[in-house]
């Protein structure tokens, strides 16, 4: 039979009760902090940003590949304009995406990208580019996004990345909820598509 007063069950229920709150909201951070936290790092093939470019350029060059993929769902053609370039190290790149709404309505997408090698997202830079950014296109439009970059010149003097040639560059497209409700068709009242 327990003797614990009432007072100390209240206390370890609270503790209890904190711990779960706690957790129940680290879990909802986690997405955010991990996203972050590939940014800032490069982790699992993130590319880095930058507003301006590298301060060095090497003579040695390398090779950047274009990959493109579209969910399924998304009525869109999504390829790269070249598929491949060669540059020098640390030079500012500048590649062409092309997507087009096949369908009859307007569409928005968003997109999300990576690099590969997973080693060299920290030394992958985009300047700009059109990740993360609603892209909203009408009945059979097409357009051209850009993506701007560099490879960081310190991956020469990384031993793990010493030997890399390659590097791709991968986007997928999703489609999103329209968020300007013009475009959508909707009335101003700011009413979800169902």
């Amino acid at each position: 039979m327990s003797t614990q007063s009432p007072r100390s069950n209240a206390k370890t229920a609270a503790t209890f009760g904190g711990v779960a709150v706690f957790m129940v909201g680290l879990s909802f951070a986690a997405v955010p902090l991990y996203e972050a936290f590939c940014r800032i790092t490069g982790f699992g093939g993130t590319p880095l940003r930058s507003d301006t470019a590298s301060s060095r350029v090497l003579d040695e060059t390398i090779s950047v590949r274009f990959d493109a993929n579209t969910d399924p769902k998304l009525p869109w053609t999504f390829k790269p304009v070249e598929t491949e370039m060669t540059l020098p190290i640390g030079e500012t790149g500048l590649a062409f995406y092309t997507a087009t709404n096949n369908s009859d309505r307007p569409v928005a997408g968003t997109s999300t990208f990576n690099v590969t090698p997973l080693k060299i997202g920290g030394y992958f830079v985009k300047i700009d580019c059109f990740c993360f950014t609603e892209q909203v296109l009408m009945p059979g439009e097409s357009v051209d996004m850009p993506v701007s970059f560099y490879v960081d010149p310190a991956i020469r003097d990384d031993r793990e990345t010493e030997e890399v040639q390659g590097i791709t560059l991968s986007y997928t497209f999703f489609e999103t909820e329209i968020s300007d409700p013009e475009i959508a068709g909707l009335p101003e009242t700011g009413r979800t598509l169902n």
